[in-house]
């Protein structure tokens, strides 16, 4: 089956020289979204301090509010009448371990911006038209549990498998990623799970349009009220969701109203992109889908004719939503992992749309036709919330196999 980030340049090479592989919502808020305190990009929490619930009062009896009543009748109602997401579920096992599959190292780590953290281990999105909760068992395995269907459990199950990208074993790749390179062999076990999502390509491309010179906080309340635009599905400990709107619904939405919502300058851009979808002959959703079917090169520069997409924009698209695995997103920190472990030959030097083609080809020189997974998992440790936790287990495996050596020499 069928992540931020400066401009990349379009890579061009030749597969012959590349090792292959075997492998195969909240409620609409009219809250004017406050400016970010930081333009650096923020990093994700850890699991345990990203988890705050935030409990709504539901109301178990309908009255007519007075005027200083907080809450309208029509909330009343569509509390009282939408689903009842909270109550307990049936938890079924997907069949995916740890090791094939991380919720915390896949969720909050700037590929996705609508999935919440609804419990400990336990992370709440939508898929298709479909609210869903996985979380972590004791085991380590992952489970499911669907808090509405709208199509039989089968399809819905099908629909999940696919983001997911579950047809690709992550074992498999870490093995011989960690075979040609020893820094990915230390950091694999301490980051395993990390899996690249396959997204619906319109809500990767709207989430991405968020994402210019912003942090991950501000990014996810502008995606939050955009995803407010769609079908109501429920609120799940706290936390609305909705089914991502239709290019149509987008699209009578105008640019003053995402102005006041505070989406800035990227304001413009969404409502052109959206109109230069709708211009599309086949249709904007099947333009885009379409793209999974062309080579990178094609890809990167059919999204840039998109107002707001730039070639950086463009790569993170294709890896998290069009199958274009070795498609890497080279931003600053992409470019100082890369400095130091893979082309050392270029620190100090300043960093050029072709030095970022020169980047991104080095990494699928070195990874091949998934680098993009590799590069998404050197990204992960570099954030700090995971450094942090990293560079005490790295230096200790670091320590002991200088010990092993020291005895093997005695």
């Amino acid at each position: 089956m069928p992540s931020p980030f400066c401009p990349l340049g379009i890579i061009r090479f030749s597969w012959s020289s590349v090792p292959t592989s075997p492998l195969m919502k909240r409620r609409r808020s009219s809250r004017i979204l406050s400016a970010p305190q930081s333009a650096t990009p923020s990093s994700p929490p850890t699991a345990q301090t990203l988890f705050q619930r935030k409990k709504t009062k539901t109301t178990k009896t309908i009255s007519f509010p007075s005027k200083r009543s907080k809450r309208s009748l029509t909330q009343t109602l569509k509390a009282l009448c939408s689903p009842n997401t909270n109550q307990l579920h049936k938890w079924i096992p997907l069949n995916l371990g740890n090791w094939e599959l991380s919720l915390p190292l896949t969720f909050p780590t700037g590929q996705t911006f609508r999935w919440k953290q609804t419990g400990p281990l336990q992370y709440t999105g939508v898929v298709e038209s479909h609210l869903v909760s996985l979380k972590h068992l004791d085991d380590g395995d992952v489970a499911y549990c669907f808090h509405n269907l709208s199509d039989n459990e089968a399809n819905a199950k099908l629909a999940l498998l696919d983001f997911l990208n579950a047809g690709i074993c992550l074992t498999d790749l870490w093995d011989r990623f960690s075979a040609c390179d020893g820094r990915f062999a230390q950091l694999a076990v301490h980051l395993k799970g990390a899996r690249v999502l396959r997204q619906e390509p319109l809500e990767c491309l709207m989430q991405f349009l968020c994402s210019s010179n912003n942090n991950i906080g501000r990014i996810t309340r502008m995606v939050d009220y955009i995803s407010s635009i769609g079908k109501f599905l429920g609120t799940v400990e706290g936390f609305e969701f909705h089914e991502f709107p239709s290019l149509e619904r987008l699209a009578l939405v105008s640019e003053e109203e995402l102005r006041e919502a505070g989406f800035g300058y990227r304001a413009k851009y969404i409502i052109g992109t959206v109109k230069a979808l709708q211009a599309k002959p086949c249709g904007g959703v099947g333009w885009l889908s379409s793209l999974r079917e062309l080579d990178l090169e094609e890809v990167i520069s059919a999204l840039s004719t998109l107002p707001g997409v730039g070639p950086k924009v463009a790569a993170c698209i294709a890896l998290f939503s069009l199958d274009q695995h070795h498609a890497v997103p080279v931003d600053t920190h992409v470019w100082q992992i890369a400095t130091r472990y893979l082309t050392p030959e270029l620190a100090g030097a300043r960093l050029t749309p072709k030095l970022c083609t020169r980047v991104a080809e080095a990494f699928v020189l070195r990874y091949g036709k998934y680098a993009g997974w590799a590069q998404t998992v050197l990204f992960i440790a570099e954030l700090p919330s995971q450094r942090t936790v990293l560079q005490p287990k790295v230096l200790d495996c670091q320590r002991r196999k200088l010990l092993r050596n020291e005895d093997k020499i005695c």
